[in-house]
């Protein structure tokens, strides 16, 4: 393999821009619980692992309340370049209203949720100026809120754990104004992602559809166009012996393991760094939901199915703007 090497008169800029992705790529790849797993050697660890337990403890049910987002994070200049690194827009197609909590399925899930995460988790793309009045919750994985130090890290940007309690306390704030993101087709989906891929896995994916009807929260369908156009993925069919052994991995670890590859920080054929691809984020319009402390299963079937029919609207409206061939449909697995 031919390795291309970046050229030494790249902008300062640009430099920048590269070393604002690399501290995320590897924040989530989990080297921050490497990081205080060798610090566990320092010698004043005793005294610092009672004092962040003490704080732990106390601290313990924040995660599920809301989180605590730090504001002068989720503004940091470090997510600025990082959205200038692909780049990142959000693009608004209607008004909602501030005055109600609502539901946002957020496809594709790509390989690491760029898209998401800089919209949702930090102010780089303009989400309070283009929706003021509302605040948005990022739903992650649980377990990584058992990670020290890392927990206060994706509690800093608004991520929240992805439980149904969690969620049952964002929604029912009083007064509106909050918005629950969820990338629905999670950790499996990702197991999909790569360029030119158009399948969503949301067919038998409805609980995000029942806790909106349960809190009365409108839903409101998000394309994220090139989410899954930053990776290369190794080969891995249904029904190989790859395939089988990271949904194996997934049963026993909650996470996904796909095999990406992009390009490195000093060259560009190879590597865990995405490739320099545009991702424009596109918010539907919100789709009304009646409150039913218990929907039946067949009401649930009808709202799920008007949300895909929406989510296929959208896409299909917008997919020639952002270089979608024509022919080309969302699948749903």
């Amino acid at each position: 393999m031919k390795v291309e090497f970046a050229p030494l008169s790249i902008p300062l800029e640009r430099r920048l821009q590269t070393a604002s992705v690399v501290h995320w790529v590897f924040s989530f790849l989990g080297l921050g619980k490497i990081y205080f797993n060798v610090s566990l050697e320092k010698k004043q660890i005793f005294h610092n692992g009672v004092l962040y337990a003490t704080w732990w403890l106390l601290d313990w049910d924040t995660p599920s309340k809301g989180g605590r987002r730090i504001h002068c994070i989720r503004n940091s200049v470090i997510w600025r370049h990082m959205r200038n690194y692909f780049p990142v827009t959000l693009v608004k197609t209607t008004e909602l209203d501030p005055s109600k909590n609502y539901v946002v399925g957020f496809h594709p899930h790509g390989v690491m949720v760029a898209g998401a995460f800089l919209n949702f988790c930090t102010e780089a793309t303009g989400f309070s100026q283009l929706f003021p009045g509302l605040t948005p919750h990022m739903m992650m994985l649980t377990l990584w809120f058992r990670v020290p130090f890392f927990r206060d890290y994706l509690l800093s940007g608004g991520l929240v754990p992805s439980d149904k309690d969690t969620a049952a306390y964002v929604l029912r704030r009083w007064g509106g104004g909050n918005v629950l993101a969820i990338a629905v087709g999670g950790a499996q989906e990702a197991l999909d992602a790569r360029p030119g891929a158009f399948t969503l896995l949301l067919k038998n994916r409805k609980g995000f559809v029942r806790l909106a009807m349960e809190h009365g929260a409108p839903l409101v369908p998000v394309f994220s166009f090139g989410e899954n156009e930053l990776f290369d993925q190794v080969d891995n069919p249904k029904g190989s012996w790859l395939r089988r052994m990271q949904h194996r991995l997934q049963q026993i670890m909650g996470i996904s393991l796909p095999l990406f590859h992009a390009r490195g920080v000093f060259q560009y054929s190879f590597g865990l760094l995405p490739y320099r691809r545009p991702i424009f984020t596109v918010v539907g319009k919100p789709i009304k939901v009646e409150k039913k402390h218990n929907p039946s299963q067949e009401e649930v079937d009808r709202l799920h199915q008007m949300y895909i029919e929406e989510l296929c609207k959208l896409f299909e409206e917008h997919k020639t703007k952002y270089n979608v061939p024509e022919d080309r449909h969302l699948e749903f697995i």
